[in-house]
């Protein structure tokens, strides 16, 4: 898969599997712009990758004034997307019972507002035949406990993109979910932060244990390529056997 001098950007890409998304892009050529909230997380992703291919931005996605500010960086530039990667997303897990506004508001603006309106916003900078990714969940369609809010993002994010697979084929653009399972990441630490609920949560895939960034990054890397060429409007799951796995 070549990737040489395409243009990639990635919401929420300092860490996690953002981060890996953009290593496994600058690795095979690519011109990668990253988004985040922190320029001090930014930075230090920069030290990590240690690319000149690498650009960061800061901008916070949730909300239309930081999409501008990515908007008129991208727009001023006179760069074509090649590939978007529409990726930020946080996590906060509760019962229904104990759910707050707040927490309902934040997670709705980054996984589904931040997404939908990034998107509208940079439509006229993707090239024709560029390829249009969405970070969704296996928990889209699972129901585990406390991830209400959390789960209902991912599943009208996974709407969202399927829809946008029918009315960007005119300009041939390729719209697909990639949809991971337990990864090791923040969002995990934060859901089961204990090492036994990380074992009860590995348990529960086939292949007994959670996966890792770079396991996404390589899905990513196929579903963006034109070894995917024909794939449209799809969701890969990358879970480990988690969504399928019959639990003996």
């Amino acid at each position: 898969m070549n990737f040489e001098n395409k243009n990639v950007i990635i919401t929420g890409g300092s860490s996690g599997i953002g981060f890996a998304k953009a290593k496994a892009f600058i690795e095979k050529g690519a011109n990668v712009w990253i988004t985040g909230r922190s320029a001090e997380n930014l930075q230090k992703a920069a030290a990590k990758i240690d690319s000149r291919r690498l650009n960061t931005v800061v901008s916070d996605t949730s909300n239309l004034a930081g999409i501008a500010v990515l908007e008129k960086i991208v727009t001023e530039s006179g760069i074509k997307i090649d590939v978007l990667f529409l990726n930020a997303g946080t996590a906060i897990f509760n019962s229904i019972e104990q759910v707050t506004e707040a927490d309902f508001d934040v997670q709705f603006n980054t996984n589904v507002k931040g997404s939908f309106f990034t998107l509208q916003k940079l439509l006229p900078n993707i090239k024709n035949g560029g390829a249009l990714l969405f970070t969704s969940s296996t928990s889209a369609t699972a129901a585990n406990l406390g991830a209400s809010v959390y789960s209902a993002t991912k599943g009208a994010l996974s709407k969202i993109a399927q829809i946008a697979a029918n009315e960007l084929a005119d300009r041939n653009i390729r719209v697909n979910i990639v949809s991971p399972g337990p990864v090791q990441t923040k969002i995990l630490d934060s859901a089961v932060p204990t090492k036994e609920a990380k074992d009860y949560v590995a348990s529960a895939t086939a292949l007994k244990r959670v996966g890792n960034p770079d396991e996404i990054a390589k899905a990513v890397l196929f579903l963006a390529s034109e070894e995917a060429s024909f794939v449209v409007g799809t969701e890969l799951l990358v879970d480990g056997g988690y969504t399928n796995y019959a639990r003996k």
